[in-house]
C-alpha cells in the first residue's frame, strides 16, 4: 500500500511504496540542521508526484548526494543517494532516503529509530 507524502506548502508531494519499518536520525551536521529522520527505498518505490521545478537541490562537500527540499517553503524533502550500507558509496544502486516527518497518515511514533553517528563517521 503506497503512502503518500508531501512538504508543509503542499507543492513538493511524493509517493513511497510502503510504510517504512524504521527510520533513521543521523548525527552529521547536515542531518542534525535539517531535521529529517530517514526512511529508505530503492528508485523504483518513490514517486516524484509534482513537478521538479517545485524541488531545489544542495550537494555538500563530494556532491555524491543531492539533497532536496521544496523550492516554496523549504522543508526538506527527499535525497538521492548512493548505497552506503557496504562502507563504500555504490553508485550502481542508488537509495531514496524520504523525509519520514513528512508522510501524510502514518504514525511516526509507532516504528524504532535508529541512530547513525554521522557527526564521527563523515
Amino acid at each position: 500500500m503506497s503512502i503518500k507524502g508531501s512538504c508543509h506548502c503542499k507543492a513538493t508531494q511524493f509517493e513511497v511504496s510502503e510504510a517504512p519499518a524504521s527510520v533513521t536520525h543521523c548525527t552529521c551536521s547536515f542531518c542534525s540542521k535539517r531535521g529529517a529522520l530517514h526512511a529508505y527505498y530503492r528508485p523504483n518505490q518513490f514517486k516524484l508526484t509534482t513537478a521538479r521545478d517545485r524541488v531545489s537541490t544542495y550537494q555538500w562537500r563530494s556532491y555524491s548526494c543531492q539533497h532536496h527540499h521544496c523550492a516554496i517553503c523549504g522543508c526538506a524533502t527527499y535525497t538521492e543517494t548512493p548505497d552506503f550500507s557496504s562502507g563504500v558509496a555504490d553508485f550502481d544502486n542508488p537509495i531514496i532516503s524520504v523525509n519520514a516527518r513528512l508522510l501524510d497518515d502514518f504514525d511516526l511514533a509507532a516504528v524504532p529509530v535508529k541512530i547513525i553517528d554521522g557527526k564521527n563517521l563523515w
